[in-house]
């Protein structure tokens, strides 16, 4: 058995515990070694959560190279919002709007249950909604926002008069050959918190907050692409170029979270975003620098990075 084999295997080992079923997968050397357990496999389909917003980012960044839009481009263009907050604003959760929608938190706080919260979600829910926001000042400070980033969704479906399913499929899926990613359609059985059987969320038009659903095969598909050539590399360099700086430790690009390690604990770049709805959990991580990525999907609602940082610090070190 291989170190990739066997750190692969551990983190199968740590993640099966309280939940039905998890996939890990591991990228390194052009190698990719996956695990799975609880009757998932590779192939299995689950909710992906907010690493939707990688996607949506991406979308922005690949249209942004094309000429089409501009990350500077206000937010008014396409849609009635706020002065000041402009695209990038949005994929860089410094548009100053609020986590969700107004009204929505509260609900959320005592109802954290709810079957299918943001169903209700339509966009003239959303644009209605926003009209009724004094947002912070926007390019000032972080405040992760799901909210932004459908309303980044919703922009770009607009602009391209394209579902947001049918953008992404345009922008990024078929020309990766991701076969089993989209908006909607099946998924396997997911589990809540409790292992109690859950439906999946609809997202209605917020669909660009969270609304994409995937495999481990098509995700650590993606993930290569942001370590090796790809169709999509021009678009990745931008999505990676752009920073802005959240704390001492951690920035945001466009979409995606960076941290540097310690040196001391070997000064590696790690990039990743996570993931949850009503019945999964999903993490997606990588190192540009040493091209390794890490891939964990849960078909139950409990939080899987422990083990997956784990798992990436691991391919960062070398097996």
């Amino acid at each position: 058995m291989t170190d990739l084999d066997e750190l692969t295997r551990q983190a199968v080992q740590k993640l099966e515990p309280n939940r039905r079923g998890v996939v890990v997968a591991a990228l390194t050397g052009g190698h990719t070694e996956v695990r799975a357990s609880g009757g998932l496999t590779v192939d299995s389909r689950l909710e992906i959560g907010s690493v939707t917003k990688v996607f949506t980012s991406l979308i922005l960044a690949r249209l942004a190279e094309a000429g089409e839009v501009r990350l500077d481009q206000p937010l008014a263009d396409f849609l009635p919002a706020p002065a000041g907050i402009t695209l990038r604003h949005l994929a860089t959760h410094t548009s100053g709007l609020p986590r969700l929608p107004k009204g929505m938190l509260l609900k959320a706080l005592l109802r954290p249950n709810t079957p299918d919260p943001y169903a209700h979600c339509t966009a003239d829910y959303l644009i209605e909604n926003l009209s009724r926001i004094r947002p912070a000042t926007p390019g000032t400070r972080f405040r992760y926002s799901n909210l932004g980033a459908g309303l980044l969704g919703l922009a770009l479906s607009r602009h391209t008069g394209l579902s947001y399913g049918d953008l992404v499929a345009r922008e990024i899926t078929t020309p990766l050959g991701l076969t089993s990613t989209g908006a909607g359609g099946p998924v396997a059985p997911e589990y809540d918190a409790k292992r109690r059987p859950t439906a999946p969320w609809n997202l209605a038009d917020l669909v660009g907050a969270g609304g994409l659903r995937s495999t481990a095969a098509d995700l650590i598909t993606f993930v290569r692409a942001h370590v090796e050539e790809s169709p999509v590399t021009a678009a990745v360099g931008l999505s990676l170029d752009v920073e802005h700086r959240v704390n001492p430790f951690l920035t945001v690009r466009l979409g995606w979270m960076a941290q540097r390690m310690h040196p001391k604990l070997g000064g590696h770049l790690q990039i990743y975003h996570n993931g949850q709805t009503g019945g999964a959990f999903a993490f997606v991580g990588f190192d540009p620098e040493k091209r390794v990525g890490v891939v964990v999907l849960s078909d139950t609602a409990r939080m899987v990075d422990g083990p997956a940082m784990e798992l990436l610090r691991g391919l960062q070190s070398g097996v």
